[in-house]
């Protein structure tokens, strides 16, 4: 086995002898829009690493019935138990946020694997960094950055990691992702159309001109593409690679 070809760029970026060890406990699923995969105060029982075309989220529900996505998952990483060891109980509600493959295997064979793999150990804890950074971004950006560039930002990490100029996602979702009413979410969605960097449909979103939207998104985007870059390089996915 010299290469898994997952779609996965965080198991396809694996050495071939940590392959070997992983590859047989791993299951491969479809899963549909709105499937949830962790609830808060359950333990986690299984990572999932996106494949091509899915889109996972940490999401933080609030008792008032907002929420707010904290991260972002596709083909760059996973959700779940990938980096603590055993059974954990899960402190954000994990959502497929787009449709598609996703490879999962249980944390107990997950341990096992780290146990007989220090690279493996090392490859995981790695990813746990740059999630940790991506979290620690989003917290900043909520708080300091304008709606208009944290959705630019949005639709760019989107396409990165779906890789297509169309993204099926609802002006709703996207609110909801971004923890603003929808009415707002749709005047400023209408100001980056008229700017000409996407162009909206029913139940899409698609991107006209990614380097008006680049201008527009704050500088979070670039900072974490850097910071995965220099903690595991070649794993972040970009829009056309």
């Amino acid at each position: 086995m010299d290469k898994l070809d997952s779609g996965n760029r965080l198991l396809d970026s694996l050495s071939q002898r940590d392959l070997k060890i992983i590859a047989p406990a791993l299951e491969i699923h479809d899963f549909d829009r709105g499937t949830v995969l962790l609830e808060p105060g359950e333990n986690v029982l299984e990572a999932h690493f996106p494949s091509d075309g899915a889109i996972t989220s940490l999401v933080i529900k609030l008792n008032d019935g907002k929420s707010a996505e904290a991260a972002m998952i596709g083909i760059e990483g996973a959700l779940g138990g990938v980096i603590s060891h055993g059974q954990k109980p899960a402190f954000a509600r994990g959502v497929v946020e787009v449709g598609g493959p996703v490879l999962t295997i249980s944390v107990d064979a997950l341990d096992e694997a780290k146990l007989r793999s220090e690279s493996l150990r090392d490859h995981f804890a790695r990813y746990g960094d740059c999630l940790l950074a991506q979290a620690l971004q989003s917290v900043v950006c909520n708080a300091v950055h304008d709606f208009e560039s944290r959705l630019a930002r949005w639709l760019l990490a989107a396409q990165d990691r779906l890789r297509g100029r169309e993204l099926f996602v609802t002006q709703d979702f996207v609110a909801g992702m971004l923890g603003v009413r929808r009415t707002y979410a749709t005047s400023i969605v209408g100001a980056i159309e008229r700017r000409g960097a996407i162009r909206t449909g029913r139940g899409s979103i698609t991107i006209i001109d990614r380097g008006e939207l680049e201008r527009i998104a704050c500088d979070c985007y670039a900072y974490l593409r850097r910071h995965f870059e220099r903690v595991l390089p070649g794993v972040y996915p970009s829009f056309g690679s």
